[in-house]
């Protein structure tokens, strides 16, 4: 195993990952030739992700970061996912092997700097050549983006998005779930907020159906978004949910390179029966797993917080450690 300053630098890269509702949901285990990536299903969204799918694509963004963080420090990583199978706490087994990977270790000092951007985008317009970049990164980790091109697929896009927001805010239950991951900025987690507002946020958000409102400001983000697309994979297993997390991070990454702010418009692949319809916007087979949205932004910021470090190691032997 690495020294424990390495260790550390890594694991620090590798949480500054996105994840639904900031809930972090992983866990670090150091072993004798690398390290295991575990799900901490104590932070899942059972009302939102019920499949535990968002989880994972949440694992899969922290285990690219993982693999960046590796590579910054001359380190080759070898990921072997789901060493003891679906459904399993660990995810995944990084092993510190061979020649640092270039590209990846160019990116690691964009980690500090990605943020989701909730904003309007400024009117700049996307740079073919960026777009390319990304979908040729996206076939590299396993997964398929594509944009929504044209006034028609774009149009049915935010009104999915709009449909999804009017489902979940009318469900009290996900309203509940929403307001719980509401936590004062101090706590390390969630969605941050002053610590004087959070109880007035959550008892608005717990009894206020303000589905419309919140509708037609994202179907507005949508629509005027300089890109908006959707990345996806043939299949909707555990793996695919990782692959799409390393995807993800990847072309983040990318667009904090080229000057991109970015952040997720998930709701019609959250709405269950809204899915379908996004996935034939695509024009692709398979399954819609992050309806993203991309542009220029001054991204100017306070990031998100984290957890320590200390809090997301955990000991303990690994089964089999890399072959699982």
């Amino acid at each position: 195993m690495t020294d424990d300053a390495k260790l550390h630098r890594m694991i620090a890269r590798a949480i500054r990952a996105p994840s639904s509702h900031n809930s972090q949901p992983w866990l670090f285990r150091p072993t004798e030739s690398g390290i295991d990536l575990l799900a901490d299903r104590t932070r899942a969204l059972p009302v939102t992700d019920p499949e535990d799918r968002e989880l994972t694509i949440s694992c899969g963004c922290a285990l690219f970061g993982l693999r960046v963080a590796a590579a910054a420090e001359g380190l080759g990583a070898a990921v072997t996912a789901l060493p003891d199978g679906p459904g399993e706490e660990r995810l995944a087994h990084l092993a510190f092997t061979g020649p640092a990977e270039p590209e990846l270790r160019d990116l690691a000092s964009l980690i500090d700097l990605r943020q989701t951007w909730r904003k309007a985008f400024t009117d700049d317009p996307m740079d073919k050549d960026v777009l390319t970049t990304l979908q040729e990164a996206s076939a590299r980790e396993g997964t398929w983006f594509a944009p929504l091109e044209g006034d028609a697929p774009r149009e049915a896009a935010a009104k999915l998005v709009a449909e999804g927001d009017a489902a979940q805010w009318a469900d009290p239950r996900w309203r509940r779930e929403l307001a719980q991951w509401m936590h004062p900025r101090r706590a390390g987690d969630g969605l941050a907020l002053p610590g004087l507002a959070v109880p007035v946020a959550r008892m608005v958000v717990r009894r206020f159906d303000i589905g419309d409102g919140v509708a037609a400001h994202d179907a507005d983000l949508a629509d005027h978004s300089p890109l908006l697309a959707v990345l996806g994979t043939e299949g909707d297993t555990a793996a695919d949910w990782l692959a799409t997390g390393q995807a993800l991070h990847h072309l983040l990454l990318l667009g904090v390179k080229a000057g991109l702010g970015a952040s997720y418009l998930n709701q019609p692949i959250e709405v269950i029966h809204l899915r379908p319809r996004l996935q034939a916007l695509t024009g692709q087979m398979g399954y819609p797993q992050i309806l993203l949205r991309m542009g220029h932004a001054a991204m100017d910021q306070t990031p998100s917080p984290r957890r320590a470090v200390q809090d997301v190691l955990t000991e303990g032997p690994s089964s089999a450690d890399a072959s699982g």
